[in-house]
């Protein structure tokens, strides 16, 4: 069983990558309806958390149903992430995420996220301090290195576990790769090989199907495989994964009602949560997904991302129940 503190997650978990704009309570809701083991908040700015800045502070929202889930924070000094462990802390995550994966100009160029792979040695005393700020288990989401000519990922996997981290996820890209290219999983097999590391090691990269899983899980021996794009409108990923792994058989896909009923409740969430306007903006990327397959799906999909009236969203969505049948998929 692979556990994170006194966290069973069961034998293989399954878990939701942290995605900023995507992993919100809405997304992360029918992810865990459909198999997700364990999930991430989107990451949260450390000087926000601090500022009390109104977004960074609705990013802490969790809800009970969630659990066991972890709060993600990220910046580059380290008294404020400090403190912004202690915020993220009390609102009663069961793990608290440090972000050194995200590759974008605006966080990795001012030395957060990814940006600190150029400077291991502060990324260990961040680490460091961070664990002690906290009582809940501390993990980290990471890359392999800056670019192919700094990749450190074994001394980074054994540096940050000896200060106190209890699991590792690692994006098997460079930060210069982006999320272009392969992910090259060796690096993370690597890692698992290396008699001195004995957190959990979660793998992260093009996983997209249950054969790719499975296959990751026997090839390179990671104790879990954390999952992001291809959950994106497409929540069903982690039982089909699972059923894949327990009987060698493919689920059949969801029909179409499925969908219908699976977007409808993740639209009404999201404009329960962040009301109409804003709820119905932050669906728009989840739609093509939801009904990847549909033939001449053009029009609606149109109308989907451009409607900005929830009911005229309902209607539509029954339309699409009825004009298109599960023949079409």
């Amino acid at each position: 069983m692979i556990k994170i503190g006194d966290l069973n997650l069961g034998e293989f978990p399954l878990l939701l990558a942290p995605m900023e704009d995507v992993s919100d309570p809405p997304f992360r809701a029918v992810c865990k309806a459909n198999g997700a083991d364990l999930m991430y908040t989107e990451f949260i700015s450390s000087e926000g958390l601090i500022r009390d800045a109104a977004k960074s502070v609705q990013k802490l929202d969790i809800y009970d149903y969630e659990k066991p889930i972890g709060i993600q924070i990220f910046g580059n000094e380290i008294a404020s992430m400090r403190e912004a462990a202690a915020i993220a802390e009390a609102a009663g995550p069961d793990i608290l995420d440090i972000n050194y994966g995200c590759p974008v100009n605006k966080v990795a160029c001012k030395g957060a996220g990814a940006g600190i792979l150029l400077d291991i040695d502060k990324m260990v005393s961040m680490t460091a301090e961070i664990v002690k700020a906290v009582s809940i288990p501390v993990t980290v989401k990471t890359r392999l290195g800056w670019d192919e000519n700094t990749i450190r990922i074994e001394e980074v996997t054994e540096r940050l576990q000896d200060v106190g981290i209890q699991a590792i996820s690692i994006h098997a890209r460079t930060r210069k790769q982006m999320y272009k290219g392969e992910a090259n999983w060796e690096y993370l097999s690597a890692v698992k090989s290396n008699p001195r590391i004995t957190i959990p090691v979660f793998g992260n990269g093009d996983v997209d199907s249950p054969e790719k899983a499975k296959s990751y899980r026997e090839r390179y021996g990671v104790d879990g495989i954390m999952i992001g794009r291809a959950a994106i409108g497409y929540p069903w990923i982690f039982n089909e994964i699972k059923h894949y792994f327990a009987t060698g058989q493919l689920l059949e896909g969801p029909d179409l009602e499925e969908r219908v009923r699976v977007a409808k409740r993740h639209l009404d969430f999201s404009v329960e949560w962040k009301g109409e306007k804003l709820g119905l903006l932050e669906m728009r990327r989840h739609y093509t997904n939801y009904f990847r397959g549909l033939p001449h799906f053009k029009p609606y999909r149109t109308a989907l991302v451009t409607n900005e009236s929830y009911a005229e969203t309902c209607e539509l969505l029954e339309e699409i129940a009825r004009v298109f049948t599960d023949a079409e998929l």
